[in-house]
């Protein structure tokens, strides 16, 4: 058997490392543009803040770790053009220029996503990035060492990251997207208004509800960004708008979303049974909605590349969705969130209600305790939860795991209010706060 795997980031990783477990006999071949694989791309603000010192920490794979177990794996090698249906590809070796022609008789796509790159006027100037892999890690902590004013565009996850982590370094940090909150598709308002007084009484410029026009230069350097309601000077941009799967080589010849992200069954299958799919390149089953959906996070990279080796040969064992669960941690603050924000689930025309309730982690009688802001949303009509997100001083980040698995197991908030949880007085109180949550929805 013949298998070629194109991508070897998260999901191709995984894949191909328990595909050499289950059928050491198979012929594996690898096909990556980079140098490099398994980056975590997530600790790149880590690395730019100081607090992970080396970059090289960021792999838990090589290539030469494949190798040794018998992959065959064409590092540096771009594929050009791949033939569904014939089962072929073509890749040219980005060094020599040497131009290989492959067959196969299982094809794992793991392509991942690449950042979205908007036609703005000057976006090619130099000191314009992006911030995705480890050569962008490495640029941009290069670049900031001589840069005094740094503009981020972009307040998702990455954008804020590096937000928070330039401002620990003592640059001018200014903050521009198109929305007018921050986090915005992970976080309600109640919740984003506290980390944005945060960053206004850091000095941190937040430019919300702006849209970036223009790109301003001196000599093909960039010196300032124009938006549609103002002028901010910059010596560094670092665009994080979001990301766009990378799936354009199998356009049209498996089933897709309008955004091109490759939609996969419960098996890890796309509409070719012989192609597999897994990662940020694919869409798949969001279970507060029920619906295909785009969700790329490392997380569900991982498992879906586990998956994909198991189910090869032969429908084994099923993907159960995801929540799209996350966390982050912006300063003091420890945020989590699993599921659709209420106004998410109300501009998708979703009849839900929330309840959020401010609670202590420990009892009063104890010599400290924080506040918990936690909030979850559910179905008006069947109590079903759908969403939830947890913050606080204190790290209670797990909770949203477990509300997570109730998403998953479709779980009402009248079933929440009465959960089995334990109760010590160091860690919780007698009545757990996200019991209190479903109480207090009844």
């Amino acid at each position: 058997m013949k298998i070629a795997v194109i991508g070897c980031t998260h999901a191709g990783t995984a894949a191909i490392s328990n595909i050499i477990k289950l059928y050491p006999n198979a012929t594996i071949n690898v096909y990556e543009k980079n140098d490099n694989i398994s980056f975590l791309s997530c600790g790149i603000a880590l690395h730019v803040s100081g607090v992970v010192k080396d970059a090289n920490g960021l792999f838990y794979c090589t290539p030469e770790e494949l190798t040794e177990l018998g992959v065959n794996m064409f590092m540096k090698h771009e594929v050009l053009d791949v033939n569904v249906e014939e089962k072929s590809l073509v890749a040219r070796n980005l060094v020599t220029n040497e131009v290989i022609n492959e067959t196969f008789d299982k094809l794992v796509i793991a392509t991942g996503s690449w950042p979205v790159i908007p036609k703005i006027e000057g976006i090619n100037m130099e000191n314009i990035l992006l911030c995705k892999n480890f050569h962008h890690a490495n640029t941009i902590i290069e670049k900031a060492k001589d840069a005094k004013n740094i503009v981020v565009v972009g307040a998702g996850y990455i954008g804020i990251e590096l937000v928070e982590a330039f401002e620990m370094s003592g640059k001018n940090v200014t903050l521009i997207d198109g929305e007018s909150r921050i986090l915005s598709k992970y976080l309600d308002e109640s919740f984003t208004e506290i980390i944005e007084e945060d960053f206004q009484n850091r000095d941190i410029r937040l430019a919300l509800g702006e849209t970036v026009t223009r790109f301003v230069g001196s000599e093909e350097k960039v010196t300032a960004v124009e938006t549609t309601n103002g002028t901010y000077e910059a010596d560094l941009v670092i665009l994080c708008i979001g990301f766009q799967p990378n799936t354009h080589l199998v356009k049209g010849q498996i089933e897709m979303l309008e955004n091109g992200a490759i939609k996969v069954d419960e098996y890890m299958r796309t509409s070719n049974q012989d192609v597999f799919a897994a990662g940020d390149s694919c869409a798949i089953r969001y279970n507060p909605t029920g619906q295909h959906a785009y969700i790329p996070l490392a997380t569900n990279a991982v498992r879906m590349g586990t998956l994909v080796a198991k189910n090869l040969m032969k429908p084994t064992i099923r993907y159960m969705g995801t929540q799209g669960t996350s966390g982050i941690r912006i300063f003091d603050q420890n945020i989590a969130t699993t599921g659709l924000t209420e106004m998410m689930a109300l501009r998708m025309g979703m009849n839900v209600k929330s309840i959020t309730i401010l609670e202590h982690d420990r009892p009063e009688f104890m010599p400290t305790y924080e506040d918990i802001r936690l909030k979850v949303v559910y179905e008006e009509n069947t109590k079903r939860i759908v969403g939830a997100q947890v913050m606080s001083k204190v790290d209670v980040t797990q909770s949203i795991n477990t509300l997570s698995v109730c998403i998953q197991n479709k779980m009402t908030t009248d079933e929440l209010g009465f959960v089995d949880f334990f109760f010590q007085p160091h860690y919780n109180k007698p009545w757990n706060f996200l019991n209190q949550a479903g109480l207090q929805a009844l």
